[in-house]
């Protein structure tokens, strides 16, 4: 996993940044790249035009037009960001900044690391080049997620996307790094995961993946900040432990389309011996 470079400039440091260049546009093992990747691949649109034309632009609500200004000056390649206002099924104004990027060897490059063209919900996966992987995750989640309290006054982190390889990636990542046995489950209305980590395991991911210095939302980091410091009160039970999992469909099917046990272990958070013994029943029942 690429670590954070103590001394790369912060992402909302601008005077601490210097011309990017072609060479190094979009090098994932940068935290400020990788971070912006995850935002593209979440909210951004690649659309191809006629012969070489097309345009990658991504819209979000003004009041984070400031990321869209980060990307533009880590781009070597002229860019515009315009606004807007229109009405909208969610609202009768909505204020939005729009980010537009045109130039062909950019969009190959952003195309070849893996931004489709077109419809991509569905499509998006993790890079299959070396990337900053807590950045490339909190870019994915400031794009489609969430970072806040319920109505209840527990913490919670989540993300909601259509992409299976994303949300399995999420839920394997933490479960590696952080100890947090999750698993991704469709919504069987509209088939979109939505993954959520609540309580202790809030904390944990907002701890993990909002540095400080690290690139993001602004509002994002100050509500992460605040998750980060919930604790649980004496009143409350303490959080449960389980001793033993019953194995779902979704677990057997993740377990039958890895290619060994010990990648199913480190996905779905169970031993090596387990995955061998369920895998073995599942294949000679």
């Amino acid at each position: 996993m690429a670590e954070h470079d103590p001394n790369a400039p912060a992402l909302f440091d601008l005077g601490a940044l210097t011309t990017a260049s072609s060479t190094s546009f979009m090098d994932l093992e940068d935290p400020r790249y990788a971070y912006m990747f995850g935002f593209l691949q979440a909210d951004g649109h690649l659309a191809a035009g006629a012969g070489q034309k097309g345009r990658l632009s991504v819209e979000i609500n003004v009041r984070d037009i400031e990321i869209l200004r980060e990307f533009q000056q880590l781009t070597p390649y002229y860019s515009s960001i315009t606004e807007r206002t229109r009405s909208t099924n969610f609202a009768e104004t909505h204020h939005s900044a729009t980010w537009s990027l045109c130039a062909l060897e950019a969009r190959t490059t952003l195309h070849r690391l893996g931004l489709p063209y077109g419809r991509k919900s569905k499509r998006i996966a993790p890079p299959r080049v070396p990337f900053a992987r807590p950045d490339y995750l909190r870019g994915v989640i400031d794009a489609d997620g969430s970072v806040g309290f319920t109505a209840e006054g527990f913490p919670f982190v989540s993300l909601t996307t259509a992409s299976t390889a994303v949300a399995v990636y999420l839920c394997h990542y933490t479960n590696r790094t952080l100890g947090i046995h999750k698993l991704p489950g469709r919504n069987k209305r509209d088939g979109i995961y939505n993954v959520t980590y609540i309580r202790e395991g809030a904390v944990a991911l907002a701890r993990h993946l909002y540095a400080p210095d690290a690139p993001g939302l602004q509002r994002k980091k100050t509500a992460a900040a605040d998750v980060s410091a919930w604790q649980r009160s004496t009143d409350m039970p303490p959080a449960r432990q389980f001793s033993k999992r019953s194995w779902t469909a979704m677990e057997d099917r993740i377990l039958l389309s890895t290619a060994s046990d010990e990648d199913a272990a480190l996905t779905l958070g169970r031993t090596v011996k387990s995955c061998t013994v369920r895998r073995w029943r599942l294949r000679n029942r």
